[in-house]
C-alpha cells in the first residue's frame, strides 16, 4: 500500500503521507470535541445542545454568558495559543535538531516574557504594547543565542546549552523587575508569568489568530526545506538547501509565534516541548511535522486548561501550574533519553 500521496496543481505539488494526514484529522476532531467538552463541562453544566443553541443564537441569558462570553473566547484562545506554542516548538528542534531545542528550554519565552515585563513594569505602557514587548524581547534574545553559539557554524548541542543559560539568567532579570515594582504590579506580573488563560477574551482571540495566520503563512514554504535541513550543512546545501535563509526565516517565524503566545496567555511551559515529540511518534514520520505538531499543541492546551479550570474547584489553577507539574516529569524522562543517547 502507498504510504504517501501528491497533491499538486499548476504552480506547486506537495507529499502527503497518508498517516500524518489521518493523525491530523484525528488531532482536529479530538481538540473540536475537548473544546465542547469545555464548553458543557463544569461547575455549572449545560447538555450539549444548550451550547448549540447558544451558537445559534438561542441561549438563555445565563447561558450566553458564562457559554459564549466567558468559556468560549477562553477555549479558542487555548486552541490557538497551543498551535502557535506547537508550531515553535517544531520549528526550533528541526532547526536545533535537538528535542530540547524548544523556546521554553533555550530561553527565548523568558526573554519575550522579559520584554513583556519591561513594557508593563517599567515603561507603564498599555496593554496593546505588551505583544511589541514580547515580540521584541523574544527577537533579541534569539539574536543573542544564535550569535553565541555560531562559532564555527551553529552546533544544536552549543545552542540547547547557550539557551538554557540565557533562560536562567532572564528569568533572574525577571524576578528582579518584580521584585522592584510596585506591589499591585507585582502581583499581577506573577499570576501572569505562571501562564494563565483566565479571562481571555475576544480581543486576545484576535491579536492571537492574526499573528498566527502569518506564522503558518510564512510555515507553508519552510516544511521541506526544514526537512533537508535536518541532515548536515554540507549535504543540506548539496541537496539544493539555502541553509542560512531557511534558518533565518524559521527562526523568525518561530519567535513570532512563541513571543505572540506568550504575550497572551504568559510563559506556559512545555507545550512546545512535549507536542512535536508527541506528533513524531504519532506520525511515525521524519522532518518537522509542522501541522501535526500545531494540533497537539491546541489539544494538549485546551486539555490542560480545562482540567485546571474544574480538577481543583472551588479553586481554579493557572494552566501554567499543571503544564509545569506534567511538563517537568516530561522534561526529566526526555533528559535521561537523551543522555542515554549522548546527547545531552
Amino acid at each position: 500500500m502507498i504510504d504517501a500521496m501528491v497533491v499538486a496543481t499548476a504552480g506547486w505539488s506537495i507529499r502527503v503521507r497518508r498517516r500524518s494526514l489521518l493523525v491530523c484529522v484525528t488531532l482536529t476532531v479530538a481538540v473540536l470535541a475537548g473544546i465542547l467538552v469545555t464548553l458543557s463541562a463544569g461547575v455549572n453544566s449545560f447538555p450539549v445542545s444548550r451550547v448549540f443553541a447558544v451558537f445559534a443564537g438561542h441561549g438563555l441569558p445565563a447561558e450566553n454568558l458564562i457559554i459564549g462570553e466567558l468559556r468560549l473566547p477562553r477555549a479558542v484562545t487555548a486552541m490557538l495559543v497551543g498551535v502557535a506554542l506547537g508550531v515553535a516548538g517544531a520549528l526550533f528542534q528541526s532547526l536545533t535538531r535537538n528535542p530540547l531545542g524548544s523556546p521554553d528550554v533555550v530561553g527565548f519565552n523568558s526573554g519575550a516574557s522579559t520584554g513583556a515585563l519591561v513594557v508593563m513594569l517599567v515603561l507603564h505602557a498599555g496593554a496593546g504594547a505588551v505583544p511589541v514587548g514580547a515580540i521584541a524581547g523574544g527577537a533579541i534574545t534569539a539574536a543573542v543565542v544564535f550569535l553565541l553559539s555560531s562559532r564555527h557554524g551553529v552546533s544544536p548541542l552549543r545552542l540547547v546549552l547557550v539557551g538554557i543559560g540565557a533562560g536562567a539568567l532572564l528569568n533572574s532579570l525577571n524576578s528582579l523587575l518584580i521584585v522592584h515594582s510596585q506591589l499591585y504590579d507585582a502581583q499581577s506580573a506573577s499570576v501572569w508569568l505562571v501562564g494563565n488563560l483566565a479571562g481571555s477574551g475576544w480581543d486576545e482571540v484576535r491579536l492571537i489568530g492574526g499573528t498566527l495566520l502569518v506564522g503558518l503563512v510564512l510555515c507553508v514554504g519552510l516544511s521541506r526545506p526544514l526537512s533537508l535541513g535536518e541532515f548536515a550543512d554540507d549535504r543540506s546545501m548539496s541537496l539544493g538547501l539555502h541553509v542560512g535563509r531557511t534558518r533565518t526565516v524559521a527562526v523568525a517565524t518561530g519567535v513570532l509565534l512563541a513571543s505572540a503566545a506568550v504575550a497572551i496567555s504568559g510563559p506556559i511551559q512545555f507545550i512546545a516541548l512535549s507536542a512535536p515529540q508527541v506528533a513524531r511518534r504519532l506520525t511515525g514520520a521524519p522532518g518537522p511535522n509542522l501541522a501535526a505538531s500545531g494540533i497537539t499543541g491546541a489539544l494538549l492546551l485546551v486539555v490542560a486548561d480545562f482540567a485546571a479550570r474544574e480538577a481543583f474547584q472551588p479553586r481554579q489553577l493557572p494552566v501554567g501550574v499543571l503544564t509545569g507539574l506534567v511538563g517537568g516529569v516530561y522534561l526529566a524522562w526526555l533528559l535521561g533519553s537523551e543522555w542515554r543517547k549522548g546527547r545531552a
